[in-house]
């Protein structure tokens, strides 16, 4: 096992221990080692079979042994036991928005509620209401989330769909029949959720390669098999669907099976306005295959400048590819630094040198602390005492690691009235604020829009982070006039992050052209808790770029003296 899937399960231990009501510094343990484990820069199996594994901060005796186990034997009888002394469906519940492992416990223990579908009944028929913790808004809440869920029940967030979807791309790559291998469908297009892989490849040996494909040691069923489509089920529980054509299809193919199903339609249309047809097998004029050796020249023949794969959505960009007038679109190498990073001065698993440095590995020229404020009790913010503990400590490690620069910033709650949880004497001891939303997620769409725009108006905010508040597949975001805000911050001159964490990817892409226009900033952050969060700069990325953004758009494509000239003019505005 890697250190993905030990620290889910030491997570999923965690929880199911709350559940059984044990000792609750049990139970964080858990919860913290697998932060821990998740948050490791050395190889897992390294430490374990060196034993280095008990001697890590959070780690224990007995907490190495069961990691231990799971490395080496790919399954932790604990486990396994602890999960069969609960009904199948319970843990689905806690996939609901509000519903924790403690009234999960309590739905269960009076009401022996242990599915999805008996919480549906139960709310549907009010026997949720005379429960101690419950009540009649809660009941409501948990109805709104359970119909969320099965919206979106089908759905894969981008991060897990990619990292399945790479490894049967390098899989496939390797068999010696493949010629040309693509990912296709809304993942090449970077969609923030994704119900299935799409790959398109070429090959003269389809049943060799589909034959292998099945074969994978991913796949836990074959749904469909064909010479030219096969449709499987990975154990991870997603489908992937292969389609093999000719080398001199593959280009018509991928851009037909990349979609999205708007702009295929725009294209087909601008083709038959042309005199041509378009479709998944080629480019023709009457009956005769014009020949394109990939997508640019598919385009070109259109009268189009090439449009890459994540603004195929028909919001533009076949008009704008007419006139050439595409954006050179940001790219991940663009980033010279980033903002929204936590360390152990409060939730985070990885201390601030550990960060720094790898930032710094990274090739950043910067990298913007932010950790919780005072009022986020629940991920241990900092009181004025510990900010400037955590200051001095920047201090020495900006003189080690010159020419890389650390900025000190805190990720500060906007409470229920828009101001924020720091005086102004201590807000203005920092490099860079992001205000942020943590409670009260309940108001009204004018209250919280208000809320939002009073803190932008604060001269000391810089950033405004994951601004509707949404956790993909999980949670909606709060009821908020975007354009309200966006107009807000454009005026104000503060940024509005592109969270890049996979669970938020917000600000929404759909926004983001609308932002540009008014003439706002954006800054790609990671929201990284540990080291290993900074890998997720790749999804912000392509949220950017679905957004057409630009370098020019992104306040850390800029230099580090860029970006301290904007800091000291924004705090002296």
């Amino acid at each position: 096992m890697d250190k993905k899937q030990v620290a889910v399960i030491l997570e999923e231990i965690g929880t199911l221990l709350e559940l059984k009501g044990e000792n609750p510094f049990k139970s964080r343990a858990y919860t913290n080692a697998a932060r821990v484990i998740e948050g490791l820069g050395t190889d897992l199996g390294e430490l374990v079979s060196s034993g280095e594994i008990s001697k890590i901060k959070g780690i224990g005796e007995a907490l190495s042994q069961k990691i231990t186990e799971l490395v080496t034997t790919g399954h932790l009888d604990y486990y396994d036991l602890l999960r069969a002394s609960f009904p199948e469906g319970i843990l689905t519940m806690l996939s609901i928005s509000g519903l924790g492992p403690k009234k999960v416990k309590t739905l269960y223990e009076k009401l022996r509620i242990a599915t999805i579908a008996d919480l549906k009944k139960a709310c549907e028929a009010d026997q949720l209401l005379n429960l101690d913790g419950f009540g009649q808004k809660s009941q409501e809440k948990i109805l709104q989330g359970i119909q969320y869920l099965q919206k979106h029940q089908d759905h894969h967030l981008i991060s897990f769909a990619l990292d399945h979807g790479q490894k049967l791309l390098e899989a496939l790559e390797k068999h010696s029949s493949i010629i040309r291998i693509s990912l296709a469908g809304s993942l090449r297009r970077q969609k923030e959720t994704v119900k299935d892989i799409d790959l398109v490849a070429s090959s003269k040996e389809e049943v060799s390669v589909m034959g292998f494909f099945a074969a994978l040691p991913e796949v836990e069923r074959v749904i469909a098999s064909g010479e030219t489509k096969s449709s499987v089920l990975l154990k991870s529980g997603i489908n992937a669907d292969l389609r093999l054509v000719s080398d001199s299809q593959f280009p018509y193919a991928l851009r037909h099976f990349t979609g999205s199903r708007e702009h295929s339609a725009a294209m087909r249309a601008r083709a038959e306005a042309q005199g041509m047809k378009i479709n998944e097998y080629g480019l023709f004029q009457a009956d005769s295959l014009i020949s394109c050796r990939d997508e640019a020249q598919i385009f070109k023949h259109l009268g189009l400048s090439y449009i890459p794969p994540e603004l195929r959505e028909d919001m533009g960009e076949i008009e704008a590819a007419e006139t050439d007038g595409l954006p050179r679109l940001i790219e991940l190498q663009d980033l010279k630094g980033t903002f929204h990073v936590h360390t152990t001065y409060s939730d985070g698993v990885s201390t601030l040198e550990e960060m720094a440095l790898v930032a710094k590995k990274h090739g950043f020229q910067y990298l913007g602390i932010s950790d919780h404020s005072q009022s986020a009790f629940y991920a241990r913010g900092l009181k004025v005492e510990e900010v400037l503990r955590q200051h001095a400590e920047i201090d020495h490690l900006n003189q080690r690691l010159k020419p890389f620069h650390i900025l000190k910033g805190i990720e500060s709650d906007i409470l229920a009235n828009g101001s924020l949880d720091y005086p102004n004497e201590v807000l203005a001891r920092f490099d860079f604020v992001i205000a942020a939303i943590h409670s009260r997620f309940n108001l009204s769409q004018e209250q919280m829009t208000d809320r939002i725009c009073k803190a932008l108006r604060n001269k000391f905010v810089t950033m405004l982070a994951h601004p509707t508040g949404r956790l993909l597949l999980s949670r909606e975001s709060y009821a908020l006039d975007m354009t309200r805000v966006i107009a807000e911050a454009a005026a104000n001159r503060v940024i509005i992050e592109i969270n890049a964490h996979p669970m938020r990817l917000d600000l929404d892409w759909r926004l983001l052209k609308h932002a540009k226009e008014l003439g706002m900033m954006t800054s790609i952050n990671p929201d990284a808790h540990d080291v290993e969060g900074f890998q997720d700069l790749r999804f912000g990325v392509g949220v950017a770029r679905k957004g057409w953004l630009e370098p020019s758009d992104v306040l850390n494509t800029q230099t580090l003296s860029q970006v301290l000239d904007y800091l000291k003019r924004k705090k002296a505005a």
